[in-house]
């Protein structure tokens, strides 16, 4: 109520301003036409101004405005990944049915142009993943994202991640993939049904990842060539990839 009061007295104090230059104006020369004649001409350019400030200038603002929230974004998702992600990759594969195919597919990324991942990031969002609970480490996947779970927790706490709506959701299915395993006991003695409601969080969880982590290296590859080559030789895809500079 205090901020309208204040902005309609500022309007007020403008307006009475301008009437009061006028006047003056008019005081001192009499010409009434001569002001009218720039007052409808000022009035008349009122439109194109608006259009250029709200318009065109807002929008440039606000394109810089993503870009800078963007790559502060893309340093939250590197920490994610060096963190958990990396390692949460090369655990999921290991419960795929068909590990190689994907591997073969992925696993030769630092070779690829940048329409080859635009393209290729389209393909992983449909990539038909068949995962099985028993196939891979039930209990090294439990610890691992138990031990990870603080540092997402701070992940979810970061109000700049509410503008990247698809990382985003992949963390709320690893953090909800994380509450379901901690909840398990004996992996050995849970259903079929039970099994398959896990292996149903995994792929989630798995098919999300796939995404973020062709995304986060194409980002690399264009901005970060340093940060790309280090990614590429700890590649969770590729079974050869060795942090070792060969």
């Amino acid at each position: 109520m205090k901020r309208e009061k204040w902005q309609i007295l500022l309007a007020v104090s403008l307006v009475a301003l301008s009437a009061a230059f006028y006047f003056l104006h008019y005081a001192f020369f009499r010409d009434a036409h001569h002001i009218f004649i720039y007052l409808v001409g000022d009035i008349a350019f009122v439109p194109i101004e608006v259009l250029l400030v709200t318009v065109i200038i807002h929008r440039v603002l606000s394109i810089r405005e993503k870009r800078a929230m963007l790559n502060k974004l893309n340093m939250v998702i590197g920490a994610f990944f060096s963190e958990v992600g990396t390692p949460l990759l090369k655990s999921f594969v290991r419960f795929d049915v068909e590990p190689d195919r994907l591997c073969e597919s992925f696993a030769r990324v630092k070779d690829w142009s940048d329409a080859e991942f635009a393209s290729r990031t389209g393909r992983a969002v449909l990539q038909d993943l068949t995962v099985e609970a028993t196939k891979g480490d039930l209990p090294g996947l439990q610890e691992l994202l138990v031990s990870r779970r603080s540092f997402l927790l701070r992940l979810l706490e970061n109000p700049n991640l509410l503008e990247h709506e698809r990382f985003t959701n992949l963390l709320w299915a690893v953090f909800h993939l994380s509450e379901e395993l901690e909840k398990r006991g004996d992996f050995k003695t849970l259903p079929d049904t039970d099994l398959k409601h896990l292996a149903g969080d995994i792929k989630r969880a798995y098919s999300r990842l796939l995404v973020e982590w062709l995304s986060y290296m194409r980002h690399l590859k264009r901005d970060y060539p340093y940060l790309f080559s280090l990614a590429v030789r700890t590649n969770p895809l590729d079974e050869t990839a060795s942090p070792v500079v060969g």
